[in-house]
């Protein structure tokens, strides 16, 4: 019987794992299946160029994995049972449960509404592809409208930059605020912080810093200090959080939903899980949690392809890097900021702005879109074969054994 390979999320982590799992293993032991709730494969890095009007490719999965003997279910995941190692799903007809050997968690996160009354029936995001997609229509119509209008982005973290300067740059009939609960670019350097100031002067948005934002409505933005901000689009982008299905599957999660997992990627509950980008709580080589980024999706995945691998055809496991070197900010299409970031996490002086900051950012997205969206290349001729089917009963003792040393430690 072949060794059932389940992975979850085709994003840029779920879908770069899976496709380069199908080169290394060999077909003849394995069956790969990818669950994914839509069709295509979403550039998240860019969505909100997307939202903002610009053309944003999404090659379809099935395309994506032609030639690879990997299985696609277009469906969303409802459920995992970790101790039955069944994935329950749901699709239009009906769904159903599949069942897996090995799991790969690659579902990643979505916008936060932190519990703000309203943010959830009057705000976009841009942390999926329809709401960018509803966004877009919203900027347009107010665009064709000819009248103006106003644009508040919620939110001063990579993300919420982004966006504000995207939407400022593409829409210059449009006003645009930009609402930080801090200082501006706190996590940047004092250089950085300055070009982004005057990032946003020549872009005409309007920074309100140390505000808080007690409430969305339909027209406004209401903050804390009794400030009513004027919005025909309001796009919430203040934080990131994962789905309660892990912890509903009883996997041992952080507070926030991340699944708890090792140096190999496995989760500290449940060895023959694995856990990878913004759903998993991996620690970085510095000692500290790495943080909900791309460049944490392709550090733990390619981790979790090595120990996947190496378990399966019995070869020792190597140690990737887990690190976190640099901070990437698009600001428009023609500027950014390169940030670099020392061992604590913390900026360090020296950064890099302007077009070639912007260039090798817009680099590193398109090499991260033809890595995902070509698994087969370089496919090799000989794939490993497994070794004897591993003892999962006595690895989840080891992993149990390991949890408890750490907890004494």
């Amino acid at each position: 019987m072949k060794h059932r390979i389940v992975v979850l999320g085709a994003g840029y982590a779920g879908a770069y794992v899976a496709g380069t799992l199908a080169r290394r293993l060999s077909p003849a032991d394995i069956e790969i299946t990818v669950v994914n709730a839509v069709p295509d494969f979403v550039q998240r890095l860019r969505l909100h160029q997307l939202a903002a009007g610009r053309e944003v490719e999404a090659p379809k999965l099935a395309e994506v994995f032609a030639g690879t003997g990997i299985r696609l279910r277009v469906a969303r995941v409802t459920a995992i049972d970790p101790e039955g190692q069944v994935v329950a799903v749901a699709d239009a007809d009906g769904g159903g449960e599949l069942g897996y050997d090995t799991l790969l968690y690659a579902l990643g996160s979505h916008g936060a509404d932190r519990g703000v009354p309203g943010a959830a029936e009057h705000a976009f995001d841009v942390a999926a592809r329809p709401s960018a997609l509803r966004l877009r229509e919203r900027l347009g119509s107010l665009a064709r409208r000819g009248e103006g209008g106003s644009v508040v982005v919620v939110g001063d973290g990579l993300t919420g930059i982004e966006t504000a300067t995207e939407i400022a740059e593409s829409r210059p009939g449009l006003s645009v605020a930009l609402v930080a609960r801090g200082e501006l670019g706190a996590r940047l350097s004092a250089g950085a912080r300055s070009h982004l100031r005057q990032a946003c002067d020549r872009l005409g948005i309007t920074v309100l810093e140390h505000t808080c934002v007690e409430a969305v409505e339909a027209t406004r933005v209401l903050c804390a200090d009794g400030t009513a901000l004027a919005s025909d689009a309001t796009v919430w982008t203040a934080g990131f959080e994962v789905d309660a299905i892990a912890a509903a599957g009883g996997l041992e999660v952080t507070e926030n939903g991340q699944i708890v997992v090792d140096r190999a990627m496995r989760s500290v509950s449940h060895p023959n899980v694995y856990a990878i980008g913004d759903s998993a709580y991996a620690i970085g080589d510095n000692g500290r949690p790495l943080p909900m980024s791309c460049a944490s999706a392709g550090y733990t995945g390619r981790q979790a392809i090595e120990a996947i691998v190496g378990r399966l055809i019995g070869r020792k496991i190597a140690n990737t890097k887990l690190v976190y070197a640099y901070n990437h900010i698009s600001l428009g299409r023609r500027d950014g900021i390169l940030q670099m970031v020392d061992d604590e996490g913390q900026a360090k002086p020296k950064y890099m702005g302007g077009r070639k900051a912007a260039r090798i950012k817009a680099g590193i997205v398109k090499m991260s879109l033809w890595a995902t969206s070509h698994p087969t290349f370089g496919m090799p001729k000989r794939k490993h074969r497994l070794a004897a089917a591993p003892d999962a009963t006595a690895e989840k003792a080891v992993a149990y054994a390991e949890k408890a040393r750490v907890a004494a430690s």
